[in-house]
């Protein structure tokens, strides 16, 4: 089964790892994203080139950050597709994602007239960063920051699976493709369309990574670091009278017994009424930026093990041990039987440590559960779609032989608080809204004492016998790992 650039492509993947780029699924984005900070903190001269033409496009913009900017020149400027072809990102079965849209344009265009009016002209900082951005904008994550960095060095990423595919594909691999947004053309202000080999899948192009560019989790400079760094934020302020400001400011929001949530908010707040503190928390993450590219490099390491690798070993081993690719007459029953031929795999096999990251954070989250299920279930004459939102919330995945046979899988950590509510009352509201009374349930365990608290909701739910609430067994402490290495 063809599931990774290397099998795809015909290529070792020791050949790409030599080069140096990340061996992407075609067959649903991967969890990475391209973090700027990389850039800035690298050794290596062209990867700084880039950052600064990060900045030199955002020093554009600010250039142009008037209040009464043509709403078409906004769309144009500040509006991106997502890169899709980098097939990273956080679609799953696919690679379409939202991109950059109207949202983060008018927050970007009002930021550089307002709180980043002095972007690129920083004292405290030792550079300008785009992450500023997300700062200011709790909504704004590392998939926007990513996304955004990604289509401004398009071009580079071009020229780099260009050499690749022309040094080691073979001709029938490879296209010509006419790529829109490739430069920008700074004297017509306009986007340019380039032309490239690169290698074809379908009709589409594929585009290679760096794997030194990306990281997973949050990029180096990011808003949930910055507030759980924000008290130590006001003792890096030198000026003893603006630092007693600071804190007496943020004390006054607070009410009596703050929640974390209420610290949190009234964090926001002082850092709104106090931009310095910004540029605080980025000369913080500067001065340790050492450490950016060891913790980034660790965590890509562990994504490619879980989610090439061991997903790799894992469609072998149901390939030739097991009939999880056999169909079944209906959608249920697929999604049941494959759902708990998953479990004895995870369980009995070497399964379990598809599920555990090992390290320091041995246990995968609920989207890393859901991807990992979704590659290895991609060989089907099942129409399988990833977290449709039929306007009552997502669920993981629906799989349906026409629109009279349909069937829902919910994947659930164990140690998930809402687990009991979800059980009772989320799968029914999924069902009435996708049309079907079939669903399995799927929660995955980690510990023991997982393992004894979804026994204990299954017992007052009445649901210990029920077959559509299948519990999987992911503990690393209980497999014969001597034998299992």
């Amino acid at each position: 089964m063809e599931l990774y650039f290397s099998q795809y492509f015909g290529v070792e993947e020791e050949v790409l790892v030599d080069y140096g780029a990340f061996n992407i699924s075609i067959a649903s984005d991967l969890p990475l994203f391209i973090d700027p900070f990389l850039l800035f903190n690298s050794d290596k001269s062209e990867y700084q080139s880039l950052h600064q033409d990060i900045l030199k496009y955002l020093r554009f913009l600010k250039e142009q950050a008037l209040p009464e900017l043509d709403e078409s020149l906004i769309k144009d400027w500040y509006c991106f597709k997502e890169v899709k072809q980098n097939w990273l990102g956080y679609t799953l079965f696919g690679n379409d994602g939202a991109g950059l849209g109207m949202d983060f344009a008018v927050a970007l265009h009002e930021a550089l007239g307002d709180i980043l009016s002095n972007f690129g002209e920083e004292t405290i900082t030792q550079g300008s960063h785009l992450e500023k951005l997300c700062l200011i904008k709790p909504g704004i994550g590392k998939d926007n920051i990513s996304d955004f960095a990604t289509n401004l060095i398009k071009g580079y990423l071009l020229d780099y699976t260009q050499a690749f595919a022309q040094e080691h594909l073979d001709e029938e691999k490879l296209g010509t493709f006419q790529v829109s947004r490739a430069a920008f053309n700074y004297d017509t202000k306009t986007w340019m369309t380039r032309s490239y080999v690169l290698p074809k899948l379908k009709r589409d192009f594929v585009l290679l990574t760096p794997a030194d560019m990306l990281t997973k989790d949050e990029t180096w400079i990011s808003h949930k670091d910055m507030l759980q760094q924000f008290e130590q934020l006001p003792a890096a302020i030198p000026n003893d009278q603006l630092r007693a400001q600071i804190n007496r400011y943020f004390r006054e929001q607070l009410g009596r017994k703050p929640s974390a949530k209420e610290r949190t908010e009234a964090a926001i707040k002082t850092i709104h009424q106090f931009p310095e503190l910004l540029d605080r928390y980025i000369r913080l993450k500067e001065d340790s930026g050492d450490r950016a590219e060891s913790v980034s490099a660790t965590k890509v390491e562990e994504t490619r093990i879980a989610l090439v690798q061991q997903v790799a070993k894992t469609i072998s081993d149901l390939e030739t041990k097991t009939d999880f690719y056999s169909k079944p007459w209906t959608s249920y029953a697929e999604c049941l039987e494959r759902v708990g031929f998953f479990k004895d795999y995870i369980e009995n096999g070497d399964g379990y440590k598809l599920l555990n990251r090992g390290g320091n954070e041995p246990f995968s989250t609920e989207k890393e559960v859901q991807l990992a299920f979704g590659l290895v279930w991609c060989k089907t004459d099942l129409d399988i779609n990833r977290e449709p939102n039929n306007g009552r919330g997502p669920v993981d995945f629906k799989a349906s032989y026409g629109s009279g046979d349909k069937s829902l899988i919910e994947f659930k950590l164990g140690s998930n608080t809402q687990l009991k509510r979800n059980l009772e009352k989320q799968v029914a509201v999924y069902e009435a809204a996708n049309g079907t009374r079939s669903s399995v349930k799927a929660i995955v365990c980690y510990t023991a004492q997982q393992e004894a608290r979804v026994a204990k909701i299954l017992r007052e739910l009445n649901l210990q016998n029920e077959e559509s609430v299948v519990v999987i067994d992911a503990r690393s402490d209980n497999k014969p790992s001597a034998s299992r290495a």
